[in-house]
């Protein structure tokens, strides 16, 4: 039910700058059409004391759960991942990820479920979560596609994104300006669709959510609460 936000970071990418983050909280509502109730969600950014960023999401639904960690430090013009985490139980198969990524080494080592994963990566590869926090900067900086790159299992796998224009999100909050984007992908492959709203007076906050697998199921997340930089995020 999350794999909508797991996503992956350029092979040629564009910096994204630590200073332009900044810290976040919002919590979600989470609805699965095929379930009877819906669930919550919750997404934050912190700054540590070592000048590392966590960025963490967690999601329930009756009696599943998801939980994801990313741990990230600046080296230049760009945020590496140090440790990625993910952890899913109750409703279809439970699942456990940890990776380590080594970049004096160049590799990323760790598990994925119980498989042993040992891959050498370049500098610019991200993990499952961190990509978000480079979506966010590209789409602030007004590109118009992305492609992505990320570690995916034992490969690194590529992600195309392009922004399909301006649209006014309702929420609990009042109504937020928001860029849609788009995830690209060749249907004769993947008919999964995903969309993006990042919310533009708000440092480009992930407002709304939505992905609709091939078998028809559809999964949403929609902003509830939140703020950026200590400040309440509040609509028209």
């Amino acid at each position: 039910m999350r794999r909508a936000l797991l996503f992956a970071f350029a092979l040629f990418t564009l910096p994204v700058h630590a200073a332009d983050l900044k810290p976040f909280t919002a919590s979600y509502t989470a609805d699965w059409k095929q379930l009877p109730m819906s669930g919550t969600a919750q997404r934050t950014l912190e700054k540590q004391p070592d000048g590392s960023w966590k960025l963490s999401f967690e999601a329930s639904m009756m009696l599943a759960s998801l939980n994801e960690e990313s741990v990230l430090r600046p080296d230049k013009d760009i945020l590496q991942p140090v440790s990625y985490h993910f952890e899913r139980s109750g409703l279809g198969k439970s699942k456990v990820v940890d990776l380590d990524f080594d970049w004096n080494e160049k590799q990323v080592i760790g598990k994925d479920r119980n498989d042993a994963i040992r891959l050498p990566i370049n500098r610019g590869v991200l993990d499952k979560s961190s990509y978000q926090l480079a979506l966010q900067q590209d789409v602030a900086a007004g590109k118009k596609s992305m492609t992505y790159q990320v570690v995916d299992g034992d490969e690194v796998d590529t992600y195309d994104f392009r922004v399909l224009g301006e649209e006014k999100v309702d929420t609990k909050v009042g109504q937020i300006d928001a860029i849609k984007v788009e995830r690209v992908r060749d249907p004769t492959q993947n008919a999964r669709i995903t969309l993006l709203w990042f919310a533009k007076d708000w440092s480009y906050l992930l407002v709304r959510l939505q992905q609709v697998e091939k078998d028809g199921k559809d999964y949403q997340i929609m902003l509830q609460e939140g703020s950026v930089d200590g400040k309440a995020v509040k609509g028209s």
